[in-house]
């Protein structure tokens, strides 16, 4: 078993090809707005997880991740040659769904912001229910409390 940390600097490391190579080298015309986002390897170092976003509609996905797919062992060799690894793993590309998720919780907030100012609107001019003061308060000229009428006098003297 590698240490962990051999296996974060070496994601780190294919991350950093993949994204070089695929920005100078692969000339595939279906590959759109790529974007390198991450890498993961696993503990033995024989495979790697590239998790990478596109920029465009799904058309373009599409088209990403076949050209992804085809220049799998372009990337692979480039990454074998630049590591100086006695294996070089297999690369498998991952469409990272972070930034859909970011776009889903953008959405749920914008909502709650509408909704929060309609309530807004709503509570606007509006009263309370009941009294100003809801709590029941002893008066010193409350007849049905004696006891209360003369705490409430000699605390005034």
């Amino acid at each position: 078993m590698v240490d962990a940390a051999r296996a974060r600097r070496l994601a780190v490391r294919i991350r950093e090809i993949v994204a070089s190579t695929l920005e100078h080298q692969v000339k595939d015309p279906r590959l759109g707005m790529v974007t390198i986002t991450d890498a993961k390897v696993t503990g033995d170092l024989r495979e790697a997880s590239v998790y990478y976003t596109v920029y465009g509609d799904d058309a373009e996905v599409t088209g990403s991740a076949i050209a992804l797919e085809s220049a799998r062992g372009v990337l692979r060799s480039a990454v074998g040659k630049q590591t100086g690894i006695k294996f070089v793993p297999t690369l498998t590309f991952v469409s990272d769904a972070v930034p859909k998720t970011a776009q889903d919780i953008e959405d749920a907030l914008a909502r709650a912001r509408e909704i929060d100012a309609e309530v807004a609107a709503k509570r606007q001019g509006a009263s309370f229910a009941g009294d100003a003061d809801p709590y029941r308060q002893p008066r010193a000229d409350d007849p049905d409390n004696p006891d209360e009428a003369d705490r409430v006098s000699d605390n005034a003297g």
